[in-house]
């Protein structure tokens, strides 16, 4: 039987004011749960960032309607985005997520039970119909049957927590092969559920576990080969470890080494954080929202993870300092992670992989000459 939804969706509204949309929803699983173990003021913090992670990962350019606890209502306008298109929208999401987890769960500063206890994840899902978009005072309210049934597709028979759901309303959109091509490194399966007037709702879905296997595991060595999207670079500064790892967690003197960066500040609003929240005005206009995730000291290595938010092509991208002390000086790894997934767009395999580059380049060598003037100043 075919969803009772589709067949009335897409058909041409001639007396309403209804258009066609994308409505894309990610859920973050374990929600309810995590916050009646670990309480608002642990939870909170963590929650904010998590969501915030999801809104950065917006690579197919989608409207926010509205963030509801544990999800978020994208929503965009038009014809609906190919589905290798919106595959990597699903995977850029899930992987940003985790890999902001997985980084998290190893900080020795954060508070409370490990997070792999909790077991926080994402489930997402996507419908494409017809809605009506209305303005109430300063907000944006969708509405219609298709932004009913998206909701109510949130609750559903699925035995599991992470995964993407597609209905027919979208589906049907697109090419069946293309749709068991771009699925290939999972399982797509069918499914269905019956709602109240709304009636039975046909879709296919496929888990995201998979791509745990792309997740970056902070306490390996990481290789070009093993993480595609990452690559690293090396130098020697003649100057102490400490004076080193100073200058790297000072925000103030961010302008004075990273590249283009004109000035820094304090974000206030988000100075409870976990971590440090700080933005950098760029020269060329625009803002680079960073954050410190980590900083951590072991015998052999001294070790600074930094998030970087709203950086061009690369959103919610890592940077890995490795500081290791030699003779009074410095030996400095510095490791760019990127977990965009490519769509076969040369832009963004060859162009903006060589202006990455290029930037943390720079970087490099003005963090080098920054701390070996401050270290001959402090010897005269």
């Amino acid at each position: 039987m075919e969803s009772t939804v589709t067949n009335i969706s897409l058909a041409p509204h001639e007396a309403d004011d209804t258009q066609p949309a994308l409505l894309f929803i990610p859920d973050i699983s374990g929600f309810t749960r995590f916050m009646h173990e670990n309480g608002v003021r642990y939870s909170r913090n963590l929650i904010a960032d998590l969501l915030e992670i999801i809104i950065e990962a917006n690579i197919l350019n989608m409207e926010v309607c509205e963030i509801q606890g544990d999800a978020i209502l994208f929503y965009k306008l038009g014809d609906p985005p190919a589905i290798d298109q919106l595959v990597s929208q699903c995977k850029q999401i899930f992987l940003d997520f985790q890999n902001y987890l997985r980084i998290m769960e190893r900080d020795e500063l954060m508070p409370g039970p490990k997070l792999s206890d909790n077991k926080l994840t994402l489930k997402i899902v996507v419908h494409y119909g017809r809605i009506s978009v209305t303005q109430i005072r300063d907000h944006i309210k969708l509405m219609g049957t298709d932004v009913i049934l998206a909701h109510r597709l949130l609750k559903n028979s699925i035995e599991g927590s992470e995964y993407v759901l597609l209905t027919e309303g979208y589906l049907n959109t697109q090419d069946p092969e293309a749709v068991t091509q771009n699925f290939e490194w999972t399982q797509l399966k069918e499914g269905m559920n019956a709602y109240d007037h709304v009636g039975e709702i046909r879709y296919k879905y496929a888990f995201l576990t998979p791509l745990r296997l792309l997740v970056t595991d902070p306490e390996v060595e990481h290789s070009h080969k093993q993480y595609p999207n990452t690559f690293p670079l090396k130098d020697r500064i003649k100057a102490p470890v400490e004076l080193v790892l100073r200058v790297i967690q000072n925000y103030r003197l961010k302008p004075k080494w990273m590249h283009r960066v004109k000035s820094a500040q304090i974000d206030t609003k988000k100075i409870n954080r976990i971590g440090t929240n700080y933005l950098c005005e760029m020269e060329k206009g625009g803002s680079i929202e960073m954050q410190t995730l980590q900083s951590r000291v072991t015998p052999e290595k001294i070790e600074v993870i930094e998030k970087m938010a709203n950086f061009k092509m690369f959103p919610n991208s890592l940077i890995f300092y490795y500081l290791y002390e030699d003779n009074e000086e410095t030996n400095v790894t510095l490791e760019f992670h990127y977990s965009r997934v490519s769509v076969g767009d040369y832009f963004y395999d060859y162009f903006g992989r060589k202006q990455i580059k290029g930037f943390m380049k720079a970087s490099l060598n003005q963090l080098k000459a920054l701390c070996e003037q401050i270290h001959q100043n402090r010897k005269k």
